[in-house]
């Protein structure tokens, strides 16, 4: 059988610097309306709590006005006067309580609960005047509604960059396989290979022994080919991203199934520290960057003869 692809420190180096100056040049494109355009909506939505819900003074606020809040979609909103602010998972495990509309006003203690869990963490520097049981100015009416519409745009727009750079990268190794003559078996839980696709297909996103793999490839001699899509904003973040993640499933994989049975790969776009790429790789992760599929291709074209 074929080994995969080990690449020298010199070789990684390379890679790594192309596929930082992509990221840089895709970042600096990155159209300002993207962010105008989330910003105009959550200050539109922090503008509603006020004016509508009386959220300056969420005390007040009854158990029929919560559950129109979270019935109107303002939820996220009313989770950002906390500083920081509480996640929706958090929140309904803070209060014990649920976040859905009609169990909020059929249950008025529970509602306290989540009006009580959010005003101990109200956020004193946007909200000054509800720790000092008072009316905000309009001044501070407007200074809290911007600083926490920018708040959570932020948060947004960053989570949507991590979404959508993931995204493209499947979509794009998907359509690679697909001109390379690999079918499209449809997801399935492969818990052997018995399970995988058939050599010369993949499937998308499934359970693979005990891991996720985003994309599960069936080689030409018969071995599974895990492909985990690995998007990067910082090296600090590739650690998570490649040592912490990618690797570990690379380390399982090997152990359930066999390391004469199994390749899993990290397919690399964004800022990655070529030590963190080393340690993965001499732990038997492959690497693969999506600015070069070429080279996956190589690999996958020598499985055909053995």
């Amino acid at each position: 059988m074929k080994s995969p692809p080990q690449w020298t420190e010199a070789e990684l180096t390379v890679e790594a610097s192309k596929s930082r100056q992509l990221f840089i040049d895709e970042r600096l494109k990155e159209p300002l309306e993207r962010w105008i355009s989330t910003f105009a909506k959550y200050e539109m939505q922090f503008q509603r709590l006020f004016n509508e819900y009386g959220v300056a003074n969420p005390s007040s606020l009854t158990p029929e006005q919560l559950a129109a809040v979270f019935r109107d979609q303002l939820g996220d909103a009313l989770r950002y006067l906390a500083g920081p602010p509480i996640s929706a998972d958090d929140l309904k495990v803070l209060a014990d309580a649920s976040l859905a509309p009609g169990v909020i006003a059929a249950n008025p203690d529970q509602a306290q609960r989540i009006l009580d869990t959010i005003l101990i963490a109200v956020d004193p520097l946007r909200f000054p005047w509800i720790a000092e049981d008072r009316e905000p100015t309009a001044e501070e009416r407007t200074v809290a509604i911007v600083a926490s519409a920018a708040l959570i745009t932020a948060q947004r727009v960053s989570t949507d960059r991590r979404n959508l750079g993931k995204e493209a990268q499947e979509s794009a190794v998907k359509a690679f396989l697909t001109d390379m003559g690999f079918k499209n078996a449809g997801t399935r839980v492969i818990n052997t290979l018995a399970d995988a696709p058939e050599k010369g297909e993949f499937c998308g996103e499934a359970l693979v022994g005990s891991r996720k793999a985003d994309i599960p490839v069936r080689l030409f001699d018969g071995r599974l080919m895990p492909i985990e899509c690995k998007v990067s904003n910082s090296a600090t973040n590739s650690v998570k991203r490649i040592n912490n993640d990618a690797a570990v499933k690379a380390g399982i994989w090997h152990r359930e199934f066999g390391t004469n049975q199994i390749v899993p790969v990290a397919m690399l776009s964004g800022v990655f520290k070529v030590r963190n790429l080393k340690q993965a790789q001499t732990g038997g992760l492959t690497l693969f960057w999506a600015h070069d599929l070429a080279r996956m291709q190589e690999f996958v074209e020598s499985t055909k003869t053995g």
